[in-house]
């Protein structure tokens, strides 16, 4: 994924796969839900609609989260912030950080409970303006987002 002369990506945390099983899970529950009460309906034999959703939600809830983990990484620069993420979209972003607006570091309920948050990025410009980076144990966060605030400091003295 990068070449010899650019440093090893650093991996998100792993329980970025679990939260993302979880958040997946409660997002396809409604189809599930609605596939539910198709069945009892009977216009079709039993299983015609709750069988295929459920191998859809098995599969999308359990392959689809690891396989986002392993295609995501980032490059913490002293000047820079690099982002690579996706297999068959692939997408390689540098983020100097003289061209950042603000940084946020958020974390929802599900994040929150195994200790992860999202460092987005807000540089000038609108193509391509927010670079988000989720998956990040919550102290990591913290940590780049000073990071950035001290570089950005010191390039403005």
């Amino acid at each position: 994924m990068t070449d010899d002369a650019s440093p090893e990506l650093t991996p998100l945390d792993p329980a970025f796969i679990t939260t993302s099983r979880i958040a997946t899970a409660l997002g396809l529950l409604p189809f599930v839900i609605g596939a539910a009460v198709l069945e009892l309906t009977k216009l079709l034999p039993p299983g015609s609609f709750l069988v295929p959703m459920f191998l859809v939600y098995a599969f999308v809830a359990f392959t689809v989260p690891a396989r986002k983990y392993r295609h995501w990484g980032y490059v913490m620069g002293t000047d820079q912030l690099r982002v690579v993420r996706g297999y068959m979209f692939y997408s390689d972003t540098i983020v100097p950080f003289g061209r950042i607006q603000h940084i946020d570091v958020d974390q929802g309920p599900i994040d929150r409970r195994y200790g992860l948050s999202k460092l987005t990025v807000h540089t000038a410009g609108n193509h391509n303006s927010t670079v988000t980076l989720p998956g990040l144990a919550h102290a990591d966060a913290l940590a780049m987002r000073a990071a950035m605030r001290a570089a950005i400091r010191q390039e403005i003295l």
